[in-house]
């Protein structure tokens, strides 16, 4: 019986690098399957992970119709046995509504990855739909960390280390900080606990107001009994 299934988690989970695990291990077994991305921040038309694996993938724009995709190599004689859909919180509602059709009308599976809400807590359209259809949600176990060592669970957007709360829902960094002597990117993310999250307190943020390192296992609520 095939299934839609949805693994997701915060940024730096490691959801890509289980997306190309579970490539290689269905592959392995002889069966033949399709990638799919969307807005890597390696670039276009490719799934990568920060351990640094990377495959070539297909690149789904808004006009991708899944569907007919899949059909399309069907009646020409390919096999198709499984999708890997990474950053599947960048699909339209409509292309989920079709991946939910390939595993019920196909007997195809269908392995989604991707983040649940963006920097502003509100859930993706695409993942929305996904919680709404997917025969089961997987969260991934592998803990992301917020700098303070409690496990992240926000996704916050930041300009040279301070959190932004404007802006559009969609906008490509990573959360990975610059070298010694690079230059700061325009826009990056970091994962937070929903405490510093709603508090904005980032890493950088921290650094600047904290003469010594945090200490864990101090209450935090006397440190930043200012913020609201």
């Amino acid at each position: 019986m095939s299934e839609l299934v949805f693994f997701t988690g915060p940024m730096d989970c490691g959801k890509s690098t289980l997306a190309l695990q579970l490539d290689y291990t269905h592959g392995g077994t002889g069966r033949l399957g399709r990638l799919f991305t969307s807005r890597d921040r390696a670039g276009e038309a490719i799934i990568s992970s920060r351990l640094g694996l990377r495959r070539p993938a297909i690149e789904v724009s808004a006009e991708l119709d899944f569907w007919a995709y899949v059909v399309g190599q069907l009646t020409s004689g390919k096999r198709v046995d499984y999708l890997i859909c990474d950053e599947a919180q960048f699909y339209q509602p409509e292309q989920i509504d079709q991946l939910a059709r390939i595993a019920d009308e196909l007997q195809i599976d269908v392995f989604t990855f991707g983040i649940l809400t963006d920097f502003q807590t509100k859930i993706f359209p695409g993942s929305q739909r996904l919680v709404e259809l997917c025969d089961r949600i997987e969260t991934l176990q592998v803990r992301a960390l917020c700098w303070c060592g409690e496990r992240a669970t926000h996704n916050a957007r930041t300009l040279n280390g301070e959190m932004i709360t404007e802006g559009d829902q969609v906008v490509v960094g990573d959360t990975e900080e610059p070298e010694p002597g690079e230059r700061p990117q325009e826009v990056s993310y970091e994962v937070l606990c929903r405490r510093h999250h709603r508090r904005h307190v980032t890493r950088a943020v921290a650094k600047a107001t904290l003469s010594d390192p945090l200490p864990f296992g101090t209450d935090e609520d006397q440190l930043w009994s200012g913020q609201p």
